[in-house]
């Protein structure tokens, strides 16, 4: 057909033409494409193409809204909005005509006038649901955010229901940021839950796996059940302002009565306006038992240290919001201490931390996350008996009297309860006078396939290390072998009953650890070297400020095991009314009858019962700090250039290769030593150097590596805290030393 004469040929639809698009079939663009090069309806691509007003016509049809050229830079386009709202009348979604140079503020404006609703918009962002992030910098233009036509966004609030179980088991329902960090978020939480500290916090998705037995029957079951809830949703959080308070005063004025833990009465109304009326303040204040044993054999048991690294496996990202995670509205997480460094921790203001605190210990003795020999077992028990009589008890609730207080406080100023993990002591050295240990001791040496070798030395302790000679008279000379002790790992080896009071060794050498035993003949000379061995593998000297302390917290750690049967505990049994099972693990239930349980458990009741109720719980947490696991989170990793799989222990100042296997630990690594680490995001592998030309580098297996990458730089940024600087945390610190450059 012959092109006719004089007739123009227009891309653009004219006002009189009157046909409709759906009177004439339009072609598809790839066949446009292809009819525009000369390839289709068999034409040859060597020829000319032909045209007439009716190909015109339906090119113009097929694409009604190609614009010239000086239209086109403009860059109109029509943007599909959603809007997550409870109107039933109202769209839910909406098409705005947008420009490149609009910003993300104008189209919230524009789509608010759209929706034509009046309410507070003003906790509604968009979230982008292909890139899984939200626009909050709203004076960015839609080209600098990268939003093209295809982009899918939501309107929505950022603050959105989410519950999470504490430490003590219990759930709370609360509103919480979904668009700001986690480490901002979980900060909000302990606000409002008035607990301070809230960087040694954070939010854990718990794995298939680790979840309870019955919750796979109620996974379609989004309420739990009542009585396990704590209702806090009339308490929401913003982002742009300080989040409610709830209780915890800013001014540091005692808020606690620190003999009950609970709420002190005269100053409630000082809070009113407060997220946790003083009911819920209890709830999470005290403890309350009821743990049965079909409820301990319902929930997850590690068994060996692969179940253990599923615990860790869920931290979520501290630098990233919980929608950027996959989190959604009513979702349940869990609130655990991550960080093992319990820093400040003062019973005027910290009920509810240290109740959760001792929570969480407890919850980890009875589960078996963490190893315990039986008599230390009892110890355990008994310390959750007395605290829970006393929880129970109304005396205890109702004494505000502010003698009483003053007693607590100086009975704990007298013990100097300092948790390890806190600020770095002051050294006071002076260097003329270091002080010493000189005794005699067993050497014990593990020898294979024979019995051990025990012998008596004469051992002096000097800085960080311990030489040991023949006998005294021979100390003048060379020692028959100098272990120092920097870097080393310290375990108790300890059995008051047995009179046995053994340290237990692990020194690093070039092939692994050197294991050497040292037995002491007393409670005093066992308290005074486990004291100066544990502070030289920290690098430090009995100079130090901290060894007569440590020195006192082992003697009254060894003085609660020290307990005596008497006749009272005796008759006891059949008049008390006690489960036993809610204070031993299932291990000790099927190893000793109840009468029997609650014997022992009386027993060694009688060294604690004095006790008042913040003097147990921190006792308790004394304790579980004394045990050798303790603060080690486990991740399943395998080395550069080895051929099987470890297990990595991540502890508050080092890292420990173990053996997968047998458990034992190969090498340790100390974070004083460190000189850098990185990630490489591609191969996923996390590379560390230390001092003296010593490089590791391992992936991990159980875990994203992210999630090891955040644990040392998180304990990095604990240990610069110190009781000088205010409570406010260098949140861009955090971040620079956790978030990684992926």
């Amino acid at each position: 057909m012959c092109k006719p004469q004089n007739v123009e040929v227009s891309l653009q639809p004219t006002c009189d033409q009157s046909v409709s698009y759906q009177q004439h079939q339009s072609m598809p663009l790839d066949a446009w494409h292809s009819w525009a090069s000369g390839k289709a309806h068999g034409v040859n691509s060597s020829q000319p193409l032909t045209w007439d007003i009716r190909t015109s016509l339906e090119l113009t049809q097929t694409f009604p809204k190609m614009v010239s050229s000086t239209e086109y830079g403009s860059h109109t386009w029509d943007l599909l909005l959603t809007v997550d709202h409870q109107y039933e009348d109202v769209d839910k979604e909406f098409e705005v005509t947008v420009t490149g140079d609009l910003h993300v503020g104008g189209l919230m404006l524009k789509l608010v006038e759209e929706i034509k609703k009046a309410q507070d918009w003003s906790d509604y962002a968009f979230w982008w649901e292909q890139k899984k992030c939200w626009l909050l910098k709203t004076h960015w233009t839609l080209d600098k955010c990268g939003v093209q036509a295809d982009a899918k966004l939501i309107f929505t609030t950022q603050h959105k229901m989410l519950r999470l179980r504490l430490p003590n088991m219990k759930t709370v329902r609360l509103k919480v940021s979904f668009s700001s960090t986690v480490f901002r978020a979980v900060s909000d939480i302990c606000k409002m839950l008035n607990i301070r500290r809230s960087e040694e916090l954070s939010l854990l998705k718990q794995s298939e796996g680790t979840l309870k037995k019955k919750k796979k029957k109620d996974k379609n079951n989004k309420e739990p059940a009542t009585e396990d809830i704590i209702n806090l949703c009339n308490s929401p959080m913003s982002s742009g302002s300080p989040a409610n308070s709830g209780l915890y005063s800013k001014t540091m004025t005692p808020i606690y009565d620190p003999v009950s833990g609970s709420p002190a009465s005269s100053t409630i109304t000082w809070f009113s306006d407060g997220s946790l009326n003083e009911q819920n303040c209890s709830i999470l204040a005290l403890s309350h038992p009821t743990c049965s044993p079909e409820m301990l054999a319902e929930m997850y048991q590690p068994r060996t240290l692969a179940d253990k690294a599923k615990l860790n496996a869920g931290w979520l990202d501290s630098s990233r919001s919980l929608m950027e995670q996959g989190v959604v509205e009513e979702d349940q997480l869990v609130l655990r201490f991550k960080y093992y460094t319990f820093f400040d921790l003062n019973p005027k203001y910290d009920a509810v931390r240290i109740n959760q605190i001792y929570e969480q210990a407890r919850w980890a003795i009875l589960l078996e996350e963490i190893d315990c020999t039986e008599e230390e077992m009892l110890i355990f028990a008994a310390l959750q008996y007395h605290v829970s009589k006393l929880s129970l008890s109304s005396e205890t609730q109702d004494s505000t009297c502010e003698s009483e207080v003053d007693e607590v406080e100086a009975a704990l100023s007298n013990l100097e309860v300092t948790l390890e993990g806190g600020s770095k002591s002051n050294i006071l050295e002076d260097i003329t006078d270091i002080p010493k240990l000189a005794d005699n001791l067993k050497l014990v040496r593990p020898k294979k396939l024979t019995l051990k070798a025990i012998k008596t030395y004469w051992f002096i302790f000097r800085d960080t290390s311990i030489s040991y000679f023949k006998n005294k008279e021979s100390a003048l000379g060379e020692p028959i072998e100098k272990l120092n002790l920097k870097g080393c790992e310290v375990v108790p080896d300890v059995n008051v009953a047995a009179k046995k009071f053994g340290i237990k060794l692990l020194i690093p050498v070039a092939d692994g650890m050197n294991e050497v035993y040292l037995r002491c003949d007393n409670e005093d000379q066992y308290a005074r070297w486990m004291a100066a061995c544990v502070l030289a593998s920290k690098g430090r000297t009995m100079a130090d400020s901290s060894y007569q302390p440590e020195v006192q917290k082992i003697l009254s750690f060894l003085q609660m095991k020290n307990w005596t049967m008497c006749s009272q505990a005796s008759s006891e049994p059949e008049n008390v009314d006690m489960k036993p099972e809610c204070f031993v693990s299932p291990r000790y239930t099927k190893k000793f009858k109840s009468k029997q349980l609650i014997a022992r458990i009386l027993e060694a009741h009688q060294n604690v019962s004095q006790m008042s109720l913040v003097e147990a719980k921190l006792r308790f947490i004394q304790a579980w700090q004394s045990l050798p696991e303790f603060g080690l989170s486990y991740y399943i990793v395998r080395f550069k250039g080895s051929k099987k799989d470890d297990v990595l222990g991540v502890s508050y100042n080092r890292l420990i290769r173990i053996d997968m296997a047998t458990g034992d630990p190969i090498t340790t690594w100390r974070f004083s030593n460190m000189k850098q680490w990185n990630v490489n995001w591609e191969i996923r592998q996390v590379a560390i150097e230390f001092d003296q030309n010593v490089s590791i580098a391992f992936t991990c297996l159980s875990a994203d590596c992210k999630i090891i990458h955040e644990y040392i730089g998180g304990y990095i940024f604990l240990s610069t805290r110190s009781k000088d600087h205010s409570e406010t945390l260098d949140e861009e610190l955090f971040h620079k030393l956790t978030g990684g450059q992926e």
